[in-house]
């Protein structure tokens, strides 16, 4: 029997995706996945519209989320699987992360209308009820008002860090991101370790203060990580015994990630089980993963 599809990274519009979890599902069994982890950023809100939708279709669910740290002002994400999202620690964090996220978006987009025709308003028209309001949303707005011509684009340009209008937000370091997720029963990951021109976001002595506080994986691959720095998370998946994971890392419209464009081997998505003590897979009617 082959290897089972696995995708471990995909949004939903709950944050920065453009497909409700229950359409994300549905178009992850389009697409043959026997499995997918829903991460979205720095929430668990949408869960239980995944959770409903994928058990009448033949696949599981992992569900999880990507929790925002930083490291000066370096972005780190952390994919946690599997956590409580009733944990105390960890829903106080991500509640903290979430309402700064919102007032940095707010504090940009009024920096931005100085220079562009852009309100409050049309970012706040570009997301769902409940989402995680940052940057995507913001790119969002200043495509629909034709002031750049995509997502990705807009990224590039005016939401660029060298553009003025950057502001970092608050967020936990990676050690306690590491920490908390640990302390919820989950799992954590590092996503996208070297998606970045200056290289890999955590040097060795961060790495191993992480493996020391739970560390379970790295992201390895990934469209965005660089290829000599995907030879470096190698070396270290394998002098300090962490399982690797493949993903799209798909947002719907909002990316050209595609499902499936990478994926993550089976004994890495068994690990993750094993380790895992805060919540369970989702199991569809007929998934290879019952």
């Amino acid at each position: 029997m082959p290897d089972p599809f696995i995708d471990l990274h995909a949004h939903s519009s709950v944050s920065d995706g453009t497909e409700r979890p229950a359409d994300l599902i549905r178009a992850a069994a389009a697409a043959g996945l026997d499995a997918v982890a829903l991460t979205d950023h720095d929430t668990t809100a949408g869960w239980a519209e995944a959770s409903a939708t994928v058990r009448d279709l033949p696949m599981t669910l992992l569900p999880g989320l990507e929790l925002s740290t930083r490291v000066g002002y370096r972005s780190v994400h952390v994919l946690g699987y599997l956590v409580d999202p009733d944990h105390p620690g960890l829903a106080a964090e991500i509640s903290k992360t979430r309402d700064d996220r919102r007032a940095r978006a707010r504090r940009m987009v009024d920096s931005i209308a100085r220079d562009h025709a852009i309100t409050w308003d049309d970012v706040i028209a570009q997301a769902t009820e409940g989402a995680t309001i940052g940057r995507p949303h913001i790119a969002d707005a200043l495509v629909a008002l034709g002031l750049e011509p995509d997502r990705s684009a807009a990224f590039r340009g005016i939401l660029h860090p060298a553009s003025g209008y950057y502001e970092p937000h608050d967020a936990p370091s990676p050690l306690r991101g590491v920490e908390l997720i640990r302390e919820a029963g989950g799992v954590p990951v590092i996503a996208h370790p070297a998606a970045s021109t200056r290289g890999i976001v955590i040097d060795e002595p961060m790495l191993r203060e992480l493996v020391d506080a739970g560390l379970g994986g790295l992201e390895v691959d990934h469209r965005e990580n660089l290829s000599h720095g995907k030879r470096t998370l190698l070396d270290w998946a394998a002098r300090y015994d962490l399982f690797v994971t493949g993903s799209s890392d798909y947002h719907g419209t909002g990316k050209p990630n595609r499902l499936g464009e990478h994926r993550t081997a089976r004994t890495s998505f068994d690990a993750i089980l094993a380790e895992a003590t805060g919540s369970t897979p989702v199991v569809g009617t007929g998934s290879r993963l019952a």
